[in-house]
């Protein structure tokens, strides 16, 4: 996935984008629709051109409307917006969004499927990730067409682990008791304010890979069944916390995370302010252009079994209901997803970030027919020992990929497991008692999700 631009990045690129910004339509400050004459425009909503990667691949997709002009309103993906706009009969041609939302909005009526459209354009959807897939089909119907995809891999300061007598193989998350051992022996403090987080098990986000790493699942692989009060998944929250709990308590813990200088040359590895955690695959990019001599180490994530388990999640695209021009929709989310359009895309950001010496990491898509080709016609190994290994950890990670299946329920789903486990880091409620009443919140959005949409 493309990561969130850094201000050194951002300057560099910004002649470029607003050079392609300049052969479109003006764009909103947000990512909302222009109403007006919409028979000869084409509008997107949630698509943002910050980097090379995201205005080459328009630069290519583009060509596919003809003659319609198209207009890319920049900005998030605004749920308000996009609902009143679908319900006034105004909605834009297509839109990017978070995968997790796709099910509740299917159910809901406010996009539309995918069959006829990739019927009509012959596309093979085995050539998009698996997991990306399941987050956009509900009920065995496509709805979206998979755009980023983000791994996640454990980042290690290896000086950090070294100067504590540790070896980087010891960060290992199939043990837990050992995980324990290693955060408490990793972390510090200094007049009472934690200085560095041992291992951080990033949560509530990441929350998913703890309660798979423990051989639960947050839902049911059909969607319809929550498993938030699984003694399996009480188990894995109960730990992640206790990790927490065991470096300071959330309120230090989040008081530090807060200083980090993520995307500066003095973020939280360089500054040596944690010995471990996991992190997505964007972040690797980061590093390699702000901090290229970072004694950085990347390992798998693994399952109690130590198995390999990679969390995956990302953004789609989707064609709303009333979309004014649905037959060019459909040819642009195509086109936007395809192989030929990724590598082009992929080519133009490498030449980009090896201006100036920094390692081009790779990219990684919804499409794994793209990843296989720009793999090896883009990526190469910098002679850069620590990245050259990041990018082979996370072509490897993505062939033990997973994600939250596709659900009727949607923001209320991921709502009720993420307010649990915020409840529990503040010391409001038990792991217990949050996710029984998770469970309950949880099913009751999914079961009325489904029974609207039956």
């Amino acid at each position: 996935m493309a990561a969130p631009l850094h201000p050194r990045r951002r300057r560099r690129r910004l002649a470029a984008a607003v050079a392609a910004v300049a052969t479109l339509l003006p764009v909103t400050a947000c990512g909302g629709v222009v109403s007006g004459d919409r028979a000869g425009t084409f509008t997107t909503m949630g698509y943002s051109m910050g980097d090379t990667l995201a205005t080459a691949r328009v630069d290519v997709a583009r060509k596919v409307l003809g003659t319609t002009r198209l207009q890319v309103n920049q900005g998030a993906f605004d749920e308000q917006q996009f609902l009143s706009a679908v319900a006034a009969g105004d909605p834009p041609d297509v839109v990017v969004m978070d995968r997790s939302l796709i099910g509740g909005y299917a159910a809901r009526g406010a996009i539309v499927p995918l069959t006829t459209c990739l019927k009509d354009r012959r596309v093979d959807v085995g050539q998009y990730r698996a997991s990306a897939m399941d987050e956009a089909t509900l009920d065995g119907t496509v709805y979206g067409l998979p755009d980023s995809y983000d791994n996640r891999l454990l980042l290690i300061d290896g000086k950090v682990l070294a100067e504590a007598g540790d070896r980087v193989s010891d960060v290992d998350t199939s043990d837990w008791q050992g995980l324990s051992r290693l955060a408490k022996d990793l972390v510090r403090s200094k007049d009472g304010k934690l200085t560095r987080i041992g291992f951080d098990p990033k949560i509530p986000e990441f929350f998913p890979l703890w309660v798979r790493a423990n051989g639960g699942l947050l839902l049911s692989r059909d969607g319809r069944t929550a498993h938030l009060d699984d003694p399996r998944t009480v188990e894995a929250l109960s730990f992640a916390v206790s990790l927490i709990d065991a470096q300071g308590g959330w309120g230090r813990f989040k008081a530090l995370r807060d200083t980090f200088d993520q995307f500066g040359a003095g973020n939280q590895i360089v500054r040596d302010q944690i010995g471990a955690y996991p992190m997505e695959d964007w972040y690797v990019s980061v590093l390699g252009d702000v901090s290229p001599k970072v004694d950085l180490h990347t390992r798998p994530f693994t399952d109690r079994r130590g198995r390999p388990i990679d969390y995956t999640s990302g953004y789609s695209w989707v064609i709303p209901k009333g979309s004014p021009h649905p037959q060019k929709a459909c040819r642009f989310i195509t086109a936007m997803t395809s192989p030929d359009t990724w590598v082009t895309a992929a080519r133009a950001k490498a030449r980009d970030i090896r201006k100036d010496g920094s390692p081009y990491t790779g990219d990684f898509t919804g499409n794994k027919v793209a990843d296989r080709r720009i793999h090896d016609e883009v990526w190469k190994p910098t002679g850069n020992a620590a990245f050259d290994e990041a990018a082979r950890q996370l072509y490897a990670a993505q062939d033990h990929a997973f994600s939250v299946p596709a659900n009727a329920a949607g923001t209320e789903f991921r709502k009720a497991w993420q307010s649990a486990v915020n409840n529990v880091l503040s010391g409001e409620q038990s792991p217990e008692e949050a996710l029984d009443e998770a469970q309950q919140r949880a099913q009751s959005a999914l079961d009325r999700g489904n029974t609207e949409r039956e």
